[in-house]
């Protein structure tokens, strides 16, 4: 149940909803009707995460907030359950945001008009899921809602080099994301009591330092990837060469901040003893990458 509206569910759903009718708009010819229908509702969308965070968000209380959960298979652990904190509630309105400032910057798109907003829309709504959901199995569908839409917006309205770029995206990002599926379902079934794909419950197993391991590096792969973190980057200047303004908005904007963002609520959060062992190797990591960055500059 809600604690309040369901001001999550519905900047989730809305822009989702919003997309399956775009085809019924009426088309002039020029795609003006769609922009400004999907205008509409990425505006409205981002009204309603600003009215989640006045009305139902209060920033100086620790813990979730705007909880909303609801049911559905008990048996198998599946329900709808999401939350925001203090390091998902600005990414919520981030996203919701950054969508309206691209598809105002998507304006002069003329080819297929409707099935680059509908891409647009649809990929709001999955990516204000990564960032709300408290379920990994919502998590990885939401994970997976968002790719999709990435790769069509690179394969289609992209530069020269589109098809190979959109190819290289979706084969690191897809690929990689097996992993988190796999740690789902290992850390949903652990133990004796009924399975459960919520964090908090997860939280709360005891996973054993060795299944913690595997699940971590697997997701270590798949988080660091979308982060990008080196030696996992490499689709990311390919897909940043070939992809449009907007499509660059989103990729930088958003899109990027799901890898940091995953690797702080599941690594660190639900895995703490094999966080406490792969620490080292994170700086590591940092360290790597702050001198790749660096010298890549000077190129």
């Amino acid at each position: 149940m809600a604690d309040v509206f369901p001001y999550l569910s519905v900047s989730i759903l809305f822009p989702i909803a919003a997309a399956l009718f775009i085809p019924f708009v009426p088309d002039p010819g020029d795609g003006s009707q769609v922009r400004w229908y999907s205008l509409g509702i990425a505006l409205a969308d981002f009204l309603v995460t600003v009215a989640a965070y006045v009305n139902g968000y209060d920033p100086s209380q620790a813990g979730l907030q705007l909880v909303e959960r609801v049911s559905w298979l008990p048996q198998l652990g599946l329900g709808w359950s999401v939350g925001v904190d203090g390091l998902s509630m600005p990414l919520v309105l981030l996203t919701s945001f950054i969508t309206s400032l691209a598809i105002l910057a998507a304006w002069p798109v003329s080819f297929k008009p409707k099935l680059f907003h509908f891409l647009m829309l649809a990929m709001c709504g999955g990516q204000i899921a990564v960032f709300a959901v408290q379920d990994m199995l919502l998590f990885f569908l939401a994970w997976e809602l968002e790719l999709i839409p990435v790769y069509l917006l690179l394969a289609i309205w992209g530069g020269k080099k589109r098809q190979y770029a959109a190819t290289k995206f979706i084969l690191y990002t897809a690929g990689s994301s097996l992993f988190i599926l796999i740690a789902a379902l290992a850390m949903a079934f652990q133990g004796s009591g009924p399975p459960s794909f919520e964090f908090s419950t997860m939280a709360s197993k005891d996973l054993g330092v060795g299944l913690q391991m595997l699940c971590y590096s697997g997701l270590l792969i798949a988080f660091g990837v979308k982060l990008p973190m080196v030696p996992l980057h490499t689709w990311l200047p390919d897909a940043h060469g070939e992809a449009t303004a907007p499509v660059h908005m989103l990729l930088a904007g958003i899109l990027l901040k799901m890898g940091g963002y995953a690797l702080l609520r599941f690594n660190g959060q639900l895995l703490p003893d094999a966080h406490a062992r792969f620490a080292p190797l994170l700086v590591v990591f940092g360290v790597v990458n702050i001198i790749y960055a660096a010298l890549t500059s000077f190129a």
